[in-house]
């Protein structure tokens, strides 16, 4: 039967877990949930093998996933621990021989031609170096029978990505992480997904990210029929914190799988 299927590559904040130099519970945690990399989802369906972000983990991600085949890459913003991955694509460039699709808002395209200059502006004629199709989005687009809406998050001093995918008449997921808020027009367009992902940073406010009770607050009024956190902090100890959550919401972690039939 056709399947939607969800692999969390990473479910980690910006520097991951454990951090460098920490001793904390969590840090020191063998339970292999609290072992974030940075946050990365891949998606896949019959016709579409997409993933969200390309964290600088994302070769060895990748390699623990059996990922061997990658259709286009979406991006949420430019932020280190989304994008440092980038140049991993060039694998999949090679393995089919052409060029691999890229979809971004305008400033996140921006800042990725920037710090990717070399993939952007110098032709590659090698079959074994990352080639680029980029597509500035600002509106619904399709990839394959999946439509994909883009809306607008406020992450700090710029905008993040969220996109929400539909197909054949169903909300199949809703992803939004990095965000200080998510804004009515985002909950209205994930209204009743069937799986919602959230950034979660940990229980005490942060000025650019949700933290715990923001990100419930968000998944009661957008009501889906699943909701599963990421973006987590060392603060987080998945054993301890995962009681605490409502019914319906779960704390991700690397290598978790979902699957749902299409």
């Amino acid at each position: 039967m056709p399947s939607l299927e969800l692999t969390f590559l990473g479910t980690g904040t910006s520097q991951g877990v454990p951090i460098i130099g920490c001793d904390c519970p969590v840090c020191l945690s063998e339970d292999p949930r609290d072992n974030r990399s940075r946050t990365s989802l891949l998606i896949r369906m019959p016709d579409l093998h997409v993933v969200i972000d390309t964290s600088p983990e994302f070769r060895t991600q990748c390699l623990r996933e059996g990922v061997n085949r990658l259709d286009a890459a979406l991006f949420t913003h430019a932020h280190t621990d989304h994008v440092m991955g980038f140049d991993d694509m060039r694998r999949f460039c090679e393995m089919e021989d052409r060029q691999m699709p890229i979809y971004a808002a305008q400033e996140t395209m921006t800042h990725l031609r920037r710090m990717f200059q070399y993939a952007f502006d110098t032709p590659q004629i090698w079959k074994n170096y990352l080639r680029l199709e980029p597509h500035v989005i600002d509106g619904p687009f399709q990839l394959g029978k999946t439509t994909i809406l883009p809306v607008e998050l406020p992450h700090g001093k710029m905008m993040s990505t969220g996109y929400v995918f539909s197909r054949e008449g169903r909300t199949l997921l809703a992803y939004f992480t990095d965000c200080a808020c998510v804004p009515e027009t985002a909950r209205e367009a994930a209204r009743g997904a069937e799986i919602l992902v959230l950034g979660a940073l940990r229980d005490t406010p942060h000025p650019t990210h949700m933290n715990f009770s923001q990100a419930i607050e968000t998944a009661e009024a957008i009501a889906p029929g699943a909701t599963y956190l990421v973006h987590l902090s060392h603060e987080v100890s998945h054993s301890k914190k995962q009681p605490e959550l409502p019914v319906g919401c779960q704390l991700a972690y690397d290598g978790l799988r979902l699957t749902t039939p299409l």
